[in-house]
């Protein structure tokens, strides 16, 4: 898993110290370009590549780090921002402080994968690396807060945040995660750049990323199988649990029960004992879900609830079905509302360790 991350790391790293393409909710990134290095034993700043007009200066992470991919993550992290929002280009319906919208959105995806690669080093008994993204983060808003304070005729935070909001909380989005979005939107709440009229809708998005959210025990509840038999999610015993929301034949669904049972680590996990799939129907059409039971893997824990509670649920806000969890053997959230692959590849580096 180490090897695995530091290869992944260093193709990011590259990545960003390159002139990407223009690109959508993706973390890939290609074309020719610099890298600045500072030389050992000088004090490290943020560098940055030049960039045409319409290009999001990419940081270059000093050469200082090159042996130490932790500390590059942690320098990429601290100084990702800071060329952008320190940059003379307007914000336009098509750019943001000129950078085009295309270009901003790739690098909006790379940060997001970074941020991604340091939650998924982080344990709940180990919660350093996850830290540090969420600072990151704060770090982030803190400085499109100032600049927009310094411009207050420009649209600069209102088509960040907007297209923040649609990368991290789109219950739609590739790269969907509330936990990064919760110190995002908390930003957003007590900024006094916020428009008045949305407040309470930040306030009601920033409840709902605060349930369930990384290093927290997932609310326990209860379910029955298709021969009545009652269980609990609490009361299944693995090292992890995938907590898996669907609806017979939902076509997502259909399109993630594929991608689950084509991972290679899936089977022996769960013969193993290392893994729990827990699939759960939440509405009242329950011999719909009967009638499709079949299609279900036998090796899964596939129930319903048949308290019709789940749906409405407070303890757990479930946007759109499917809906995926990851919790680890105290039912503590690994990840939460999680992207497919996501959760695949998390399993796949455990299963490799």
């Amino acid at each position: 898993m180490k090897t695995k991350y530091i290869i992944v790391l260093t193709a990011l790293l590259l990545l960003c110290a390159c002139n990407g393409p223009s690109g959508g909710n993706n973390a890939s990134g290609g074309g020719n370009g610099s890298e600045k290095h500072s030389l050992p034993g000088t004090t490290a700043t943020a560098n940055t590549v030049a960039e045409p007009a319409g290009k999001f200066p990419m940081v270059s992470v000093p050469s200082v780090y090159d042996d130490n991919p932790d500390n590059a993550m942690d320098y990429m992290l601290e100084h990702y921002w800071d060329a952008f929002f320190k940059g003379s280009g307007s914000t336009t319906p098509n750019s943001i402080l000129g950078v085009a919208d295309g270009e901003f959105e790739q690098a909006l995806s790379n940060y997001i994968e970074i941020l991604r690669m340091m939650k998924v080093k982080a344990t709940p008994d180990q919660p350093a690396p996850f830290k540090k993204a969420t600072a990151s983060i704060r770090n982030f808003f803190g400085k499109l807060e100032a600049r927009q304070l310094a411009d207050t005729s420009a649209k600069t935070y209102l088509r960040t945040t907007e297209k923040v909001s649609s990368y991290l909380f789109d219950p739609n989005s590739p790269m969907r995660d509330e936990d990064f979005y919760l110190p995002f939107v908390e930003g957003m709440l007590k900024s006094p750049c916020t428009r008045e009229d949305m407040r309470n809708a930040f306030r009601y998005e920033a409840s709902q990323c605060r349930r369930n959210g990384f290093g927290q025990t997932a609310a326990d509840f209860s379910f029955k199988d298709a021969r009545g038999n009652k269980g609990s999610l609490h009361g299944i015993r693995a090292d992890y649990t995938m907590l898996f929301f669907s609806n017979p034949g939902c076509n997502s669904c259909k399109e993630i029960i594929s991608e689950i049972n084509s991972c290679g680590c899936i089977s022996p996990m769960i013969a193993d004992k290392r893994l729990a799939i827990v699939n759960i129907y939440i509405d009242e059409e329950v011999q719909k879900w009967r009638d499709y039971l079949p299609n279900y893997p036998k090796s899964w824990i596939n129930g319903y609830d048949y308290t019709f509670m789940l749906r409405d649920s407070q303890d757990y806000d479930i946007r759109a079905i499917p809906s995926l969890y990851l919790l680890d053997s105290k039912k503590r959230v690994l990840m939460k509302d999680a992207p497919t692959h996501n959760v695949l590849a998390y399993l796949e580096n455990i299963y490799a360790q």
